[in-house]
């Protein structure tokens, strides 16, 4: 038998409503949290591997139209969407990703196909559709991934002529416009293996074309078994200018820090360091947990089989609600 103790961490982007208002929104987004938390616990306590935890989680997260990636996606400045996802297993160092798609309504799902064909780890565009369709992936018209909260953050951004992130606090209770808009998941399985998938539909009113650090392994997704998973969200180019979610694991390496100092130091000091706003969720082989932040709040949560799940925006985590007998 294994002594590693499972665990499964998601989060749903960073930025958040102003703590202290009473918003009905809130409790929306810990609700789905704690329901996608308990679907990937399910699998771990079913022996599932850390590969099937996280695609599990990030297939909801993807499904929930109150985050920015699958249903809900945001739009580009020509109204248009442009997915993207990652996946990393770190028994191996596998990985696979897709940028830029628009008809693959899990790119969570395509991302892990490309990994596991093994012949290449990015792929974009139509290319990365067409192979999504060869290898059995649902397709669906780019509507699909419209809402109409959506089209009206996309008409305030142009209004502003701004390009948004997407939950950071600043004109209403829950201001979509200014959240970091990414979801992303990692675990660890009873065999000791990490997995890390992040999926983002990128940001409100981007330049067609744009490609942030969601779809890039290790700027904003990585594993190794001998280290660290990681999934970041924030401010995509400066997740790329620093390699976040490698720098975690390179800092554990080569610096000797423990998960929790790695994952700070880049959070609150590398990312800064070039204008770098937003969060990553990680965790090592021993079942230690990071999750820090540098905005007003972190939609975020973390379960492991057996307990009860625990869900946060701001920074005192939330018991989710024992289920109904």
């Amino acid at each position: 038998m294994s002594d590693h103790r499972p665990v499964l961490v998601i989060h749903g982007g960073a930025g958040t409503i102003l703590q202290g208002q009473d918003d009905p929104g809130e409790a929306r987004y810990h609700a789905a949290l704690a329901e996608i938390l308990a679907a990937g616990a399910a699998c771990l306590a079913a022996g599932g591997s850390a590969l099937d935890a996280v695609s599990v989680a990030v297939d909801l997260l993807e499904e929930c139209p109150l985050f920015n990636a699958g249903h809900g996606a945001v739009f580009t400045s020509a109204e248009t969407h442009e997915l993207d996802a990652a996946i990393m297993e770190g028994a191996t160092l596998r990985a696979g990703a897709v940028a830029g798609v628009s008809r693959v309504r899990r790119p969570g799902r395509a991302a892990r196909a490309v990994m596991e064909a093994g012949e290449h780890v990015l792929m974009a565009g139509a290319g990365a559709e067409a192979f999504a369709r060869q290898h059995g992936m649902e397709m669906v018209e780019p509507d699909f991934f419209s809402t109409e909260a959506r089209r009206d953050q996309l008409r305030r951004a142009r209004a502003a002529g701004q390009v948004a992130l997407d939950h950071d606090a600043a004109s209403g209770p829950l201001d979509e416009t200014r959240k970091f808009g990414t979801v992303g998941a990692v675990a660890l399985d009873r065999d000791g293996h990490l997995a890390a998938l992040t999926s983002t539909g990128g940001m409100t009113n981007k330049r067609p074309g744009r490609i942030g650090d969601s779809p890039l392994i290790g700027a904003g997704t990585y594993a190794d078994d001998r280290f660290a998973a990681v999934s970041c969200t924030g401010t995509g180019e400066a997740f790329i200018r620093v390699a976040a979610a490698h720098d975690v694991c390179a800092r554990m390496a080569y610096g000797g820090q423990d998960l929790a100092a790695a994952a700070r130091a880049v959070v609150e000091d590398a990312l800064p360091a070039v204008g770098g706003r937003g969060g990553l969720i990680a965790v090592d082989g021993r079942g230690r947990v990071a999750m820090p932040f540098n905005t007003e709040g972190m939609y975020r949560g973390l379960v492991r089989p057996g307990e009860v799940p625990t869900t946060a925006i701001f920074g005192d985590p939330r018991r989710a609600p024992a289920p109904a007998r």
